[in-house]
């Protein structure tokens, strides 16, 4: 039986070491179409990334296949329905990055209600001694909505709770046993925050939902916060609203194009920029490795799997 791998894993460790046996990478592969004529037969598990998924092609070059074994939470990249046709079981370790995914939303929002950014640069540009910088804003009573309620979106509204925020959401349906203010409509979740988190998954569904009618809805004092899918935000608009001064500001952690971001993006005013590192701690990186191994592991002894989707 052989495990196939897409694409190495930005882990401390590769599931070939948490395994004790070779894992073939494709990416690296001198001759890719010539191992996967010689083994594809073979492959009983594939690991894939949560940016970097099946390839075009290689599901059915994989006859064998029993186990797709995902390095994150996002599965917008896998063709479910091929998947589920063919009794290829899925895991992803959307529970293990919870935590430091949220943190990050709320660090990027303090971020952007404080001037935090432009206060660094402040200090180092030697502006102090000149007169004070413009004063930011409270957490403390500001509307907090999120774009998308699942475990990480009702995560951030926990802290944004802990920090004073008031709490709405918005996803397809309520959301049982939770006291915070729903509403059906994204536009009418705009119109009532002032700071909006996005949280939802990448695909057609949600492709550029956050458009100029959203950004105009947030408003001029509104900020904009995503933790989730660059295919969420339509970048033109997002800019354009920056620069026309019809948005307060933004931080993005994902992007349309990454890591070759759009040129626009780099000089857009008031917008703080992270490499996609939501869930880029060593804890959090490393329980999503073992994920992947132990559900390899799984596999092989005939055991339940962890996070079937």
């Amino acid at each position: 039986m052989t495990i196939l791998q897409v694409t190495p894993l930005p882990a401390p460790r590769q599931p070939s070491e948490l395994l004790d046996r070779p894992v073939p990478i494709l990416d690296r592969l001198d001759d890719p179409d010539s191992w996967l004529a010689e083994h594809g037969g073979s492959v009983q598990c594939l690991v894939t990334h949560a940016m970097r998924g099946p390839p075009a092609g290689l599901l059915e070059r994989l006859p064998a296949l029993k186990l797709i074994a995902n390095f994150g939470a996002g599965i917008d990249l896998i063709d479910l329905d091929t998947a589920r046709a063919r009794g290829i079981a899925v895991t992803a370790s959307g529970d293990l990055l919870t935590h430091d995914v949220a943190d990050l939303a709320l660090w990027q929002m303090l971020t952007l209600l404080r001037g935090l950014g432009a206060a660094d640069g402040f200090v180092r540009a030697g502006q102090w001694s000149k007169g004070p910088l413009p004063l930011g804003r409270s957490a403390r009573g500001r509307k907090l909505g999120v774009l998308g309620f699942g475990r990480i979106g009702q995560a951030i509204a926990r802290r944004g709770e802990a920090v004073g925020m008031e709490i709405a959401y918005h996803s397809r349906r309520p959301v049982a046993d939770v006291a915070d203010r729903y509403e059906a409509d994204p536009l009418a979740l705009a119109r009532w925050a002032e700071i909006v988190v996005i949280v939802l998954p990448g695909g057609g569904a949600t492709q550029s939902l956050v458009d100029r009618a959203f950004l105009d809805a947030l408003g001029p004092d509104g900020l904009l916060v995503n933790i989730a899918r660059g295919s969420v935000v339509d970048e033109e608009a997002l800019v354009a609203a920056l620069r026309d001064g019809r948005l307060g500001g933004a931080a993005l952690d994902v992007f349309r194009s990454e890591p070759d971001l759009a040129p626009i993006l780099l000089e857009a005013p008031n917008l703080l920029l992270t490499p996609h590192v939501g869930s880029a701690t060593h804890d959090a990186r490393l329980a999503m490795a073992d994920h992947v191994a132990t559900n390899i592991r799984a596999f092989l002894e005939g055991r339940p799997l962890i996070g079937l989707v």
